[in-house]
């Protein structure tokens, strides 16, 4: 039985990716004034716990959606470079309809602040027309002949004022009056039942005001679970797909999904967020994590396409494989060269995935040489050094072509990632390097290693405990971490690899001379996986 699907929708800036965030507890979603921010269907699971504490926690997929009606006014379609953005109104406006067809629940936002506007009341009647709604109609008090649709300021008599309430649908609608930051905006919250959608549940995002209410009655409204269900079970790999604006990342997550699951535009930059996709491929799941195209940092034009960026190196983290998307009608660029230094830098799994393959194969170059398979992989080889050991698929999200191979590979590579070699393994392969290929000496010391173990797997982590760290240079460890991809299960996965020296001794020994015990030379891997955590890093540099 599939967990249940929550559907948040409404008008542009009435706080749906804040209640995103609030339901998961974690920013998912990108939060900005600006009208049209998301624009995707952007989905996360979320576990909400029971009202007493005592009740099973229910898992939910929590879907935000872009804002309906978005790019309506002349001061928001226009982008930083006068690129017309109403030609994406129509796709944003299409996944808020997909959002709706496939959820249980849907949250219909307004802002208690504003009221009920224009806008709100277009949204309205597409959920009437799609015979949606629910939710307890409010209660009439005593002596009222028709309950109030005005709200506050309603002229007695009004037509507005008298009219009767809409009959509230069949299928499940909660109304939520959000940004109700205090209780002086509480009677402006139930104004919004005036929309005849029943009663709204009151909240505040930024706040927390009925942060646990809502959250309670979100629990009530949702089916008990089914005992099989367990989001995190139910993912057999996840994979981030990341590249440079329009190389087709959004194309390839469609072709994958088999539906129209994120907005595909020639405008650059239509996707923000990092959307999650789910899927079934051949009996196994599957997430893939859409992110945005990315360009240098000097380039962002707002605060938007720095949280877009970050929203994409936090894919590369929860991920178990990446898909670099390079664009084979272009030229390499800087950008691909900064994304495949920070995928080096994550070390994550790798594949290159060539797009639009199709319309360049066996065409001429501008040297007129024929393009191949071959060539191109010896071009990828030139300008990305630091993934020699990635393999290489070519595509063409379009056609569909080598997509299903594709996964195929990235299935491989994080077994690859997970795999582990003995201690006993590892320590003959060292000796049998070091017989023909020792590091370089320096005033007469040679370099000794005194323990070699894997103390971690994805990335495969490699410790060499050592008389003279600094005998270990770069050269030298890149070619020890190529032996190893050659003798070893893991052949094109990055290999992280720590050298330290003997940091305790017995007395009377030389600590750079004694050959370490087994428990010695884990306890010194575990403090070096500990310094490494600690460290932090700079994924993407501007130069």
């Amino acid at each position: 039985m599939p967990i249940p699907r929550v559907a948040i929708i409404g008008r542009p800036n009435v706080g749906k990716s804040s209640l995103l965030n609030m339901i998961a507890g974690e920013k998912v979603s990108i939060v900005d004034p600006t009208p049209g921010t998301t624009r995707d269907r952007v989905s996360t699971i979320a576990e909400l716990q029971p009202p007493d504490g005592r009740g099973p926690v229910k898992p939910v997929e929590v879907i935000d959606t872009g804002g309906w009606g978005v790019y309506e006014g002349e001061g928001e379609r226009f982008n930083e470079i006068g690129v017309d953005l109403a030609a994406l109104r129509q796709h944003i406006e299409k996944q808020i309809s997909l959002a709706i067809e496939s959820a249980d629940l849907i949250l219909f936002c307004i802002d208690a602040q504003a009221g009920i506007t224009p806008a709100d009341q277009e949204v309205a009647r597409l959920l009437r027309e799609r015979k949606l709604g629910g939710g307890r109609k409010p209660a009439k008090k005593k002596g009222d002949k028709a309950a109030k649709s005005g709200g506050a300021g309603a002229k007695k008599g009004s037509s507005t004022a008298s009219a009767p309430r809409a009959e509230a649908p069949s299928l499940p609608v909660r109304i939520v009056a959000t940004k109700v930051d205090g209780p002086k905006w509480e009677a402006h919250g139930h104004e919004v039942a005036a929309l005849g959608l029943g009663e709204p549940i009151l909240v505040s995002a930024k706040s927390n005001y009925f942060r646990r209410d809502f959250l309670d009655a979100l629990y009530e409204a949702l089916p008990p679970p089914a005992k099989e269900d367990n989001p995190e079970l139910q993912v057999d790999l996840k994979l981030a797909i990341i590249g440079k604006r329009n190389a087709g990342k959004s194309s390839l997550i469609n072709a994958m999904a088999g539906e129209e699951r994120v907005i595909v535009s020639e405008i650059a930059g239509t996707t923000r967020d990092a959307v999650d996709v789910r899927m079934e491929l051949d009996g196994k799941s599957l997430l893939a994590i859409d992110t945005a195209g990315l360009r240098r940092k000097k380039s962002f034009a707002n605060q938007i396409e720095w949280w877009a960026f970050d929203r994409a190196k936090r894919a590369i983290d929860r991920a178990d494989v990446v898909f670099l998307l390079v664009d084979a009608t272009e030229p390499l660029s800087q950008v691909d060269q900064q994304l495949a230094m920070l995928v080096q830098k994550t070390f994550k799994p790798c594949l290159i995935v060539v797009n639009k393959w199709d319309l360049v194969e066996g065409k001429k170059d501008d040297k007129g040489r024929k393009i191949t398979p071959g060539s191109y992989e010896d071009y990828l080889r030139q300008e990305l050094k630091g993934l020699a050991f990635a393999p290489i698929a070519f595509i063409s999200a379009a056609t569909g072509k080598n997509i299903r191979p594709a996964i195929g590979l990235a299935f491989e590579l994080m077994d690859q990632s997970r795999m582990r070699a003995g201690t006993g393994k590892l320590n003959r392969l060292m000796e049998k390097i070091l017989e023909t290929a020792n590091p370089p000496s320096k005033l007469g010391t040679r370099a000794k290693v005194l323990y070699v173990a894997q103390v971690a797997e994805s990335p495969p982590t490699i410790v060499l405990v050592v008389n003279r760290p600094e005998l270990f240079t770069p050269n030298y460890q890149r070619f020890l971490m190529n032996r190893f991809r050659e003798e070893l299960p893991y052949h094109e996965v990055p290999i992280r690899l720590l050298v330290r020296g003997r940091k305790r001794t017995k007395a009377g020994i030389d600590p750079r001379e004694e050959v370490l015990t087994e428990e010695e030379g884990l306890e010194l891997g575990k403090e070096a996986l500990a310094e490494m955590a600690g460290e932090a890093e700079d994924y993407f540099d501007e130069e």
